[in-house]
This record gives C-alpha cells, structure tokens and sequence, in this order.
C-alpha cells in the first residue's frame, strides 16, 4: 500500500504525463502525486484512481439533460496560463459556497508557490449573458486528460455546472481523439468523490495500485477493491 509519494519533475512532456496518469498518479500544483489512502476527519480512508475509456463512452439521458439545461451558455477553451482577476473572484465565491477545505485561491491551487507551469492546462470558461459563471481546469497529455478543478458560481448551482464541466472535458477529449479521461479518485467509504463516477460507470475503469493494472470498474466490489489494497507493491512504483 502506497501511503504517499510524490515526485517534482523540472518539465512535464505529454507522454510523460500519459506515463504518470496511466501508473496512478495525479497532478498537484507543479508536482505530482500517488496515494492509496487520504486523512478525513482523522480517519484513514482508502482512495482508487479512475479513468474513463473514451472508446466505451456513451452519452447519458442525464447527461444530455444537463447539456440542454446550459444550452444558453457560451462556453470558450483558451490555454489556462493567465489567471485572471474575474477567475480568482469566481474561485472566492464558489470556496465561501463549499463545506471542505480548499487552496486560497486559483493561482495557489495550480500553481503553489513557482511562477511558471510545467503542465499543458486549458481552462474552460462558461459565461451566461456575459457573466462568469464557471470554471473548469485539465491538463492535456498525448493521449490523455485530466480533469484539475472546477468552480461555478453558487447562484447557478441548479445547472449542475460542475457536471457540465466534466462533459465538456470528455468531449473536448473526444474530439481529440485521446483514449482516456481522467477524474481524480473515488473511495469506497466516502461518498463525496461518487460524482466522478457520474460519465458512465460502463465505461470507468480503477486502478490497483497492488498489480499495476486497470480493471472495469463494474468488474470488482468494494470489499474486493479493499482487499487489494493490502496486497503487498512494496510502495514502489519506478520510472
């Protein structure tokens, strides 16, 4: 079991990033880290890597629901290396909105404490009637996304927007015909990370950090993920 290792590469190519992703690993501000467990409330709880499958993708009713609802939205990509004051006010709102600890703000949350990115980010902006309403953030790899951060606004909260955001990064990576999407990780004694899994479970894949290996996400129980945990990797993945 891997408590916690982390890495500060000087530069990030894109298929080093692939590289990383694909050995369970996740990008935080300009280092990148693995973990099998993360610290809540004092408890230790189990964390799995999930990645989505592109080629086994398929659109939800739900999904569709929620591009319709913010179908009178403007949504623009643009590189993500200029954060702008708009952007940090939205980010003020959104973290006064939510009851979990996050960074002080966007520049702190991707980048720490160094000026420059290694990472390849884009940032989408969606604007109703010219208001900032959300912001999503991933980094692209050669033939892979990840999903960073997303904000909105809270007044908008009905529209589902950080569902929105998912979308538009799947489908972003879709019509870059990248094979896998990257959410972040899920628990299996915590609910708050269940919404990763809202693209399409079919088509979701977990990491086992014990064997290497992705497996279905459909394919293996909570008591079976948890099991494996424990299976002896030494801590160790190598590069």
């Amino acid at each position: 079991m891997i408590y916690y290792d982390i890495h500060t590469p000087a530069t990030m190519p894109a298929a080093l990033l692939d590289e990383y992703l694909a050995k369970g690993w996740y990008r935080m501000q300009q280092t990148i880290f693995t973990t099998d467990v993360i610290i809540k409330n004092e408890l230790v709880i189990p964390v799995f890597w999930l990645r989505l499958v592109l080629k086994r993708y398929n659109e939800t009713k739900t999904s569709r629901k929620i591009i319709e609802l913010n179908k009178d939205c403007t949504v623009t990509i643009t590189l993500g290396t200029t954060i702008t004051a708009e952007a940090e006010e939205l980010y003020q709102l959104y973290k006064s909105s939510v009851n979990f600890d996050v960074s002080p703000t966007i520049t702190d949350y991707l980048l720490g404490d160094t000026i420059e990115s290694i990472y390849n980010t884009h940032c989408i902006e969606i604007r109703w009637q010219d208001q900032l309403i959300a912001l999503g953030y991933f980094d692209e790899g050669a033939n892979s996304l990840a999903g960073i951060l997303n904000i909105y606004h809270p007044d908008f909260k009905n529209r589902s927007l950080g569902k929105y955001l998912m979308l538009l990064k799947i489908n972003y990576a879709l019509e870059k015909q990248l094979p896998f999407y990257y959410p972040g990780y899920i628990s299996t004694s915590y609910t708050k990370f269940d919404y990763k899994l809202f693209p399409g479970k079919e088509a979701m894949e977990v990491y086992i950090s014990s064997t290497r290996q992705w497996r279905p996400w459909l394919s293996v129980t909570a008591e079976e993920l948890e099991e494996l945990l424990f299976m002896s990797n030494n801590g160790e993945q190598s590069y």
